[in-house]
């Protein structure tokens, strides 16, 4: 993997989604379109090999809902990043790279390319600043953290282009991928807490709608598939090849007992 890396940046846009969607084939049938098919009275089963991530058949989900899923596997990403993190700090090698420049690629992809760009920034944030009040006032630090995010994302994918990391080098992502974590950690919070259903009070059910349509024909665009499905299955993959699979694992240990 001996890229540049100005070769790297020069042809992210196109790698990373096309590392997306890597292993994800399949994913494109009639099921893949039944969260926006209000009419499908269908009852069989539309599940896929690996676990459904499909609504019931006939469920509506609306732009808002959508905003908020997606973030749910941008945090996935986030969460690698940060057992990552745990990881580096005791050994340089116990992450291999290509699993970091993998959730980079995902995020760059399915997050900076086509959730933030193609949809908050083009739609969310415009409309959020147009009608006032709280949550008019975050659009602008919004911006401004996807355009450092996408640095951080950048040097990410430059680091994680080597075969090896050394000791250094692990170092300097750690902070990276820290400061990352903890920016869009808040980042997301304040979007679905303000600024999204502040975005959804501006709209009435029939442009709530017209837009939930809209976003699906964005994501047809930008994937040529269902992109959430791949996305979803994307990040399962790389939580798999670094033992994070399991939720269990996760769960908190027992507090100590009171006054002892």
């Amino acid at each position: 993997m001996n890229r540049t890396r100005r070769q790297l940046l020069a042809g992210i846009s196109i790698a990373g989604a096309g590392a997306l969607l890597v292993g994800c084939g399949g994913l494109r049938d009639s099921s893949s379109t039944a969260r926006n098919d209000e009419g499908n009275n269908n009852d069989e089963d539309n599940s896929k090999d690996g676990g459904s991530t499909d609504e019931p058949a006939g469920a509506t989900i609306t732009a808002t809902e959508d905003l908020m899923r997606e973030h749910g596997i941008l945090r996935r990403a986030l969460l690698v990043y940060q057992e990552s993190v745990i990881k580096l700090r005791d050994n340089a090698a116990a992450i291999p790279p290509d699993a970091l420049e993998k959730t980079a690629q995902l995020f760059r992809a399915f997050g900076e390319e086509y959730h933030e760009k193609k949809l908050e920034e083009a739609y969310v944030f415009p409309a959020v600043k147009k009608a006032g009040g709280p949550a008019a006032s975050y659009a602008d630090v919004l911006i401004l953290q996807h355009a450092r995010g996408r640095e951080i994302t950048d040097y990410v994918l430059s680091v994680t282009a080597a075969e090896k990391m050394t000791w250094r080098t692990s170092a300097d992502l750690v902070k990276a991928l820290e400061s990352f974590v903890r920016m869009y950690e808040h980042h997301a919070a304040i979007e679905d807490t303000v600024v999204f259903p502040a975005w959804k009070a501006t709209m009435d059910p029939k442009q709530l709608d017209e837009i939930g349509s809209k976003f699906e024909e964005i994501e047809q665009e930008q994937f040529g598939e269902d992109g959430f499905e791949a996305a979803a299955k994307r990040i399962g993959e790389i939580e798999g090849s670094l033992g994070m699979a399991d939720l269990g694992m996760f769960t908190a240990p027992a507090p100590p007992v009171a006054g002892k």
